[in-house]
Order: C-alpha cells, then structure tokens, then sequence
C-alpha cells in the first residue's frame, strides 16, 4: 500500500493512505445519534482480533474512556480527550511508555481513535470564561461513535462464529467418542472384519487435526469422523442382521425335523411343468415372474458435507450454485446426460439408493470422472450392490473429503 506523510508543525508523523481514508468518512459522519461508550468498549472487546488489537490496547482504550466525563459518546459534543501519558499508564494499569505509545498507534490504526495534535504536540484544552472547552488536541473518540453499529454488527458476527466453533468442537468431541466405544464393543465381541484397518483410520483423523485448528479443519474432521461412525454402525448392523437370520433359521430347522412328517408334502417344490404355468400367467395376472426386490433408500448424508467432498458439482447447479437438495438433483440429470448415463440407469439408481443418494453418487462419479472409464456401467454396479445391501455412500465421501484436505493442504 503507498504510504504518504502529514507533516505537523512539530514534527513528521506518518500516516497511510488508508487511514487518511478512514478519518475523512469520520469527519464526514452525519449520525447525530448518541451511544453508551462502554457497550461500545464491550463490543470492541468481543472482536479485538477483527481489529488486530491486543489486550494491552483495551486497557489504553478503557483509560481513555475513563477520561471522558459523560456516559455516553455525543457527536454533537467535542469528543476529544487529552490526558497526559504519566495520566494514561496509572490509568492503564501501569504499562511502560513504549508500550503505551505501541498501543495508542494500534487503536489509531485500527481507526477507532484519532490523534488531534497541537502545535507543540502537547494535549490541552483551550477553554472560554464559563469553563467550557472550546478547542481540544489530544485523542478524538469521534470514530467509537460514528461506527458503533458497524462494531456491534462485527461483535455479533465474532460472537456468532465462536458459537459454532464451540458447537462443532463438542459434535467432533462426542461423535470421536461414540467411534471409540463403538470399535471397543466390536473388538470385544470378537466381531468379524478389520477393525484394526477402522481403528488405523479413526487415528489417522485424529492426527491430521491440527493443535490448534480453525473452524473449518474441525468440521471437515467432524465430516470424516461421522462418516466413520455411519460405516461402523453399518457393518455391526449387518453382523447383527446375519446372528439374527442364523438364529431364525436354527429354529425353523428344529421346528421342521419336529413336525409331522405327513406334513412334508405340502412343502415339496413344484414340478416344472406347474412352474412354467404360472411363469405362462403370470402377465395375464398382472405380476412379474419374478418377484420384484424392494430396498430401502440410503441414509442421506449433510448436504454441506457432499458439497464439500465434490464441490464439481456446484457449476452445474441452477444458477451455477446449489442451496437445496432440489438443486443437486437437478444438477445431477445434467451430469448424467454430460457423462453418457441412461436415463434408465439412472431411473434404477433412484429406486435402489433413494432420489437424493443417486444424485449423491453422481456428484461423487462426476469428481472421479477422470478415473472412470464408462460412468453409465459404474453406476449400474453401484446400483446392484446397493439392491444387495453391499453398497453405502459413506466410504466414497470419506474418501473425497480426504483427498479434498489433502488438496486444500498442498494448496496452502
């Protein structure tokens, strides 16, 4: 940034362009409106680091505050405070000099002050006969006025951030431990699968967070972790699924071999001749020859958390954005046609998986596209393993989350 000087009659004080800026739209404020100086410091403080200010400049601030008489700031009334630095460091708490004159520079920089100087560069107050203050140098607290609602805007939105940061620190906290109680109940049941492999990828998760991580690095863990938990829960649900079956069909075979055995005709199968009749019938009757399978739809999965792992897909969003999941479905017939899907693929898609998971598989197809020879082929695999409860979203995403951070990473 080009960088001027002011020079004053005592000296050479330099000054940004940027900050001229500033105080010029101060001196050209017309608000009229008077505000409480210390919910102004409150809010000031809320987002200090919006400001670049330390905490030794709050103090300086709250000490220059003390030395204005009303409790409100008046832009109609001089707002000019001049008290000496001996005055300002007790009032401060005692900071040294350097440290004071540091802090002063940081709040002018940071435009919520303004210097008036004198002459001489002293701070004094010219008064008339009935006492009252007539021409002041020193600081100008004009700024903390004219821009109150823009700080109060900025605390709310440092506030509002810290309160997702925490909300998404505890979700990771809780949804860390739920995978760790999780891998211990398999590994204590002696459950079957490499849960060694799982237990190797919940550390690695773990270890790519950084000491201390920004807001969006513990939601793209967060994103990684819950999928891990959806493919635990996953695969100890189908584990249980295969003890129950096991258990009815036990039961059934101690039932059969109990029966009467006068009984055992009525369930022999049918001879082919009678299978052919009814295959021969069945579209007079209006039923297929074969029984039709019907799946559940998938567990659909944040759609801010499938943005991020294909982020591809935006550009083919209405609008070039995607807001709803209407959009990413949308998106989706355009990708299929792009890709060289059929319509018919994609119409069975939508029946295994649920509208929503099919369009999710074809963003993740759309961010692979370069790895996939035939898309159309892809998806019709994908389609029959999920028909066989084989086939979930959350490794796929998982895995484009990773390679996502991986890229984001290099990137920086």
């Amino acid at each position: 940034m080009q960088t001027g000087h002011v020079t004053t009659p005592f000296g050479r004080r330099s000054m940004t362009l940027a900050l001229v800026k500033g105080q010029l739209d101060v001196g050209a404020s017309k608000s009229t409106r008077r505000v409480d100086k210390w919910k102004v410091f409150r809010d000031i403080s809320e987002a200090r680091v919006r400001f670049g200010l330390q905490d030794r400049a709050l103090a300086v601030l709250d000490a220059l505050l003390s030395f204005h008489p009303d409790g409100e700031l008046d832009p109609e009334q001089t707002l000019v405070v001049f008290p000496s630095n001996a005055q300002l460091s007790l009032r401060a708490h005692g900071i040294t000099g350097t440290t004071l004159r540091r802090q002063l520079s940081a709040l002018v920089n940071a435009g919520l002050i303004q210097r008036r100087d004198s002459p001489n560069g002293k701070r004094y107050a010219h008064r008339n006969l009935d006492g009252e203050i007539e021409q002041a140098f020193g600081f100008d607290l004009a700024p903390l006025a004219a821009r109150a609602t823009e700080i109060a805007a900025i605390s709310q939105e440092v506030a509002a951030e810290r309160m997702r940061f925490k909300r998404a620190k505890e979700a990771l906290t809780i949804c860390r431990r739920d995978v760790r109680k999780l891998i211990s109940a398999a590994l204590e049941e002696n459950a079957s699968g490499d849960w060694g492999a799982i237990e190797a990828l919940y550390v690695d998760i773990l270890a790519r967070l950084p000491r201390n991580a920004r807001r969006a690095e513990v939601e793209a863990a967060l994103d990684e972790m819950s999928l891990l938990r959806e493919e635990i829960v996953n695969r100890l649900e189908i584990l249980l699924d295969a003890r129950k079956m096991a258990s009815n069909d036990s039961r059934n075979g101690c039932h059969i071999q109990n029966s009467n055995t006068e009984s055992i005709s009525e369930s022999e199968p049918a001879s082919e001749k009678e299978e052919d009749e009814k295959s021969r019938l069945a579209p007079q009757l209006g039923r297929s020859a074969t029984p039709a399978r019907h799946t559940d739809p998938m567990k659909v999965f944040p759609l801010t958390m499938v943005l991020r792992a294909c982020p591809q897909m935006i550009d083919y969003g209405p609008g070039g954005k995607i807001d709803h999941w209407r959009d990413l479905q949308a998106a989706a017939i355009v990708v299929r046609s792009m890709l060289g899907v059929s319509p018919s693929a994609y119409e069975d898609a939508c029946d295994a998986m649920g509208p929503e998971s099919a369009a999710v598989a074809m963003a993740c197809i759309l961010e692979r596209s370069n790895m996939i020879n035939s898309a159309g082929g892809y998806l019709r695999d994908l389609t029959r393993r999920a028909q066989d409860g084989e086939f979930t979203l959350g490794p796929m995403l998982m895995a484009l989350l990773r390679a996502a951070g991986s890229t984001e990473k290099l990137a920086c």
